[in-house]
């Protein structure tokens, strides 16, 4: 049963770096197979190392931590929104021949990773009950979901981006945007 709960909690854990990774694949067509793997393996690494430091906190700094929790909803926000926002910008201005589309860089992918997975520092309360050894195997089976649901998000998008280029920029921007609102009105309002 701890197999399948871990297993579950990583692919729930992985739905908004899925759609950032799909918003990715859509943004860069092109994208060769070894940094597709990498946007896998960075989102895979975030979705694993918050729940880690969840767990860490619950076992030393509690107090601290529960006061940020209350502010982690508004951070996925801004971050999800500027970057989104960004996107949109861009596709604006290449649509008008201003600009070239940017490309994923790895300062904006960490931030992405960041921003989707700092929800998942809650469920270091969940896996507090755990001893190190059984956190982090939960955490690597985390890692490992995300990580496969992430290349797949990136390969279907990807293969999207190819049939509608023109339209993926934008479409791309919206999907992390509209992931920032759901974030944010998940964590405030429930």
């Amino acid at each position: 049963m701890f197999f399948v709960t871990n297993i579950l909690l990583g692919a729930g854990l992985a739905m908004d770096a899925f759609s950032v990774s799909l918003a990715n694949g859509l943004n860069e067509p092109e994208m060769k197979k070894t940094k597709m793997l990498g946007i896998a393996g960075i989102f895979a690494f975030f979705q694993g190392l918050m729940p880690m430091i969840g767990w860490v906190c619950v076992h030393t700094i509690l107090q601290y931590f529960k006061s940020f929790e209350k502010i982690i909803p508004y951070i996925a926000l801004v971050l999800l929104c500027f970057i989104g926002g960004k996107m949109l910008v861009d596709a604006i201005r290449h649509k008008n021949g201003e600009d070239e589309k940017q490309k994923l860089t790895l300062l904006l992918l960490l931030v992405q990773a960041l921003a989707t997975s700092i929800d998942a520092l809650s469920v270091g309360f969940t896996i507090a009950e755990y001893g190190f050894l059984t956190a982090l195997i939960a955490v690597c089976l985390i890692m490992a979901v995300t990580f496969i649901i992430c290349l797949a998000g990136v390969i279907i998008g990807k293969k999207f981006g190819t049939r509608f280029a023109g339209k993926a920029e934008i479409a791309g921007g919206i999907i992390l945007i509209l992931i920032g609102i759901e974030i944010f009105v998940t964590g405030v309002l429930f």
